[in-house]
């Protein structure tokens, strides 16, 4: 029986090169492939990326952006109860990904990034979230992750400068795809993006942050940038709106950022949803610079962009301004993160595919 072909997508260039050599072919034959799948979109035998399904597209005063899905297999895992498998309504055979390409303005002209999801759906349960309103429906491969690039820069053409995890899931919650994928994303012989340009964003998983300080000391990954979603500024807001808070309490996340082995000129980008009538009062702000005094951020204050079947609307410009002339008063470093793609379901939160949200758990037989 054959051997599987080796997949580009799922590997570094050396560990490609090694099964391609397995298999007799000559190393400078293998590493040309690789080389060329990833930089120049030669198609590549293993190394099949799905066009995108479907794309929407959102206009910004700084270009156009781009929401894209890419059909995943819908891989049926086991539940606590052993008589239960999820089954998805009219997803039987494929689920999609979800991925956001942003232009992004700056001193060069403009430049993109690309958002992409680690899971499809999430398992953390914040209510002002579009894709916790999924839950879980399974983690992605690390080469589920690196198709997502792969289809944005040879499918739809976008040179990506930048590349942020914000998309579906908790990419700590499936740190060891989400690790694999980086290394693959950063490899020089293949995508070569910098690690300077990748950012991790978390809801505070304080045993997933341990493990990334931990990495970033390895060589080649102290540039990895990280970003996390504090939302409140205190436990009693935070446990309503992200019940992880429960279990990992805001003196602890805190204590762990102060730990942060952040490079000089390094900052921890500090995320910050604005929810009218929940945590955007003046004193909230107070509260939240007094908590973040001794860590070493940037305050990212997001306009909260509402989800389907919101409670809460979006907060006016003048709250925004408001809340962020507070913080700066306070001496809180701090910016405003600009709203894109909002009209089609393409900001921060806002990714979630309705039809799954109405799945239910059958029984089947085991």
């Amino acid at each position: 029986m054959n051997s599987p072909l080796p997949n580009p997508l799922a590997l570094t260039h050396d560990a490609f090169v090694a099964l391609s050599r397995a298999q007799g072919e000559t190393h400078d034959n293998a590493s040309h492939r690789y080389s060329a799948f990833h930089r120049s979109g030669t198609p590549a035998p293993g190394g099949v990326v799905p066009e995108p399904v479907r794309v929407h597209t959102t206009d910004s005063p700084e270009g156009s952006v781009h929401k894209f899905l890419l059909p995943v297999p819908a891989k049926r895992e086991d539940h606590a109860d052993p008589r239960l498998r999820l089954r998805l309504i009219g997803e039987a055979e494929h689920l999609e990904t979800e991925s956001v390409v942003i232009p992004m303005r700056n001193h060069k002209g403009v430049s993109h990034t690309l958002c992409v999801s680690s899971q499809i759906g999430c398992a953390m349960g914040c209510t002002f979230c579009e894709t916790a309103q999924m839950g879980l429906i399974r983690s992605l491969t690390a080469e589920e992750i690196v198709a997502q690039w792969w289809a944005a820069r040879h499918h739809l053409g976008h040179d990506i400068r930048n590349i942020v995890f914000m998309g579906m899931g908790e990419p700590l919650d499936n740190i060891d795809a989400v690790i694999d994928a980086i290394a693959i994303l950063t490899d020089h012989r293949g995508p070569s993006i910098t690690m300077r340009r990748i950012t991790i964003s978390t809801v505070g998983r304080l045993d997933g942050i341990r493990r990334l300080h931990d990495q970033v000391r390895r060589p080649g990954w102290r540039g990895l940038n990280l970003a996390v979603s504090i939302n409140a500024p205190n436990d009693a807001i935070r446990s309503q709106i992200m019940p992880i808070n429960r279990a990992m309490p805001l003196v602890d996340l805190v204590d762990a950022l102060k730990d942060w082995p952040a490079r000089k000129n390094q900052v921890i980008c500090c995320e910050y949803v604005l929810i009218p009538g929940v945590n955007d009062a003046d004193e909230h702000a107070d509260e939240l610079a007094a908590l973040l005094k001794d860590v070493r951020c940037c305050l990212n204050v997001i306009p909260y962009n509402p989800r389907r079947d919101s409670p809460w609307p979006a907060p006016t410009e003048e709250s925004v301004w408001r809340f962020l002339r507070r913080l700066e008063a306070n001496g809180q470093f701090c910016k405003r993160r600009r709203t894109k793609g909002r009209d089609s379901m393409a900001a921060c939160g806002q990714l979630g595919n309705e039809r799954i949200r109405n799945r239910r758990l059958l029984p089947t037989p085991v």
